[in-house]
């Protein structure tokens, strides 16, 4: 299939999932992700070269979407992985990186691809009574920082699905909690419901600073907080019942309305927990019906449904990449999604690999 009908199916199957429908089952699934794979290796010579390491090219095809081979979230620092031209790319997004790390980017050719499954999941699992609310937001700022893909998912949010008065809070690391708390109490003066965004990282130095003022506030009915990641790299790490114990007293906000959203750089569909588990000390990961999860062993082999593996995730969204993607979370499969127990240090996902420089020779060859 060609990129534009690839694309075509792909947003037919948002559009009946938005409106209620199943979106995609499992035949439909395999389907459009074989497809999709077959593209990918015709056109992305890295990838190519890595599935031929594990046995896969267009003569020999996986029999169902669990055998695709799934590339290294670590990959993208190392090659350019795309189905196009990068130089028409509409969205470019970086992973995080240190001065001794050069960070991993992926590159999107249709910000549509993107904008879709961002929509449909935000509606569903953060919206699903249709508000629309003001948005605080402790992340960066898509306007300075447009390689972030979580200032990007949160701008357009706020811009989609907000009432023209939501604001950014976070410069570089530091939180501007006097300006927050101004906004804050504008909001409650007006009635107007809020969603605060931000990583753990984030919520807690607000909570920190207000703590310092001895400041808390009663969001009007219908806010919600959206946690957008956890503790990754940083030294001071809370439990995350703690964490949403004090963001509930903080902000007169319960904790069934504080959703942790679960994304990545390298996937343009996000996971969220599930409603159905949000009254529950277990919280479930829930994912639209294009995104889905195999959990495996360190060799790259799948583990029972309840056991706990490293988390490989295949989303029909990256068209213009790599659809199967291995990571370094671990988690385990419940029944309506995944429950995260965040890496294992000392332990990597092997699986079939390339090392970097065998993806890099195969990157130059397509020059």
């Amino acid at each position: 299939m060609t990129a534009p009908e690839l694309d075509v199916a792909y947003l037919a199957l948002v559009a009946d999932w938005q409106r209620g429908g199943i979106g995609c089952d499992d035949a439909a699934f395999d389907a459009h992700a074989l497809a999709l794979f077959a593209h990918q290796i015709e056109r992305n010579a890295p990838y190519a070269r890595f599935a031929a390491s594990c046995g896969y090219s267009v003569e020999r095809m996986p029999r169902t979407w669990r055998e695709i081979p799934a590339v290294p979230s670590s990959a993208f620092k190392d090659v350019t992985l795309a189905t196009f031209d990068v130089t028409y790319a509409e969205l470019e997004f970086h992973t995080s990186g240190t001065t001794a790390e050069r960070p991993g980017k992926h590159y999107v050719e249709r910000a549509g691809l993107y904008d879709a499954a961002l929509a449909a999941g935000f509606d569903r699992f953060m919206l699903p009574d249709g508000p629309k609310l003001r948005y605080l937001n402790l992340v960066p700022n898509p306007r300075y920082k447009k390689h972030s893909s979580l200032g990007y998912m949160v701008g357009y949010a706020s811009v989609l699905r907000g009432d023209g008065k939501s604001a950014y809070f976070l410069d570089d690391d530091r939180i501007d909690s006097d300006r927050f708390a101004t906004a804050l109490d504008e909001a409650i003066s007006a009635r107007q419901p809020v969603c605060i965004t931000g990583t753990a990282f984030a919520l807690l130095a607000l909570l920190d600073a207000l703590g310092g003022a001895a400041r808390t506030f009663s969001a009007p009915a219908g806010s919600r907080i959206m946690e957008t990641g956890g503790f990754k790299g940083r030294t001071r790490v809370i439990a995350r019942e703690e964490l949403y114990a004090r963001l509930a007293a903080a902000f007169g906000i319960d904790q069934e309305s504080i959703v942790a959203e679960y994304g990545m750089t390298e996937l343009l569909s996000q996971f969220y927990d599930s409603i159905e588990s949000r009254s529950s000390a277990l919280r479930v990961k829930a994912a639209p019906p294009w995104l889905r999860t195999l959990v495996v062993d360190a060799e790259g082999r799948e583990v029972p449904a309840g056991e706990t593996g490293f988390l490989r995730h295949v989303d029909l969204a990256n068209r213009s990449s790599v659809l199967a993607i291995e990571t370094e979370d671990r988690g385990y499969l419940v029944p309506g999604g995944i429950v995260l127990r965040g890496r294992e240090s000392d332990a990597e996902p092997r699986g079939c690999s390339l090392d970097a420089e065998d993806l890099r020779l195969a990157s130059e060859t397509v020059r």
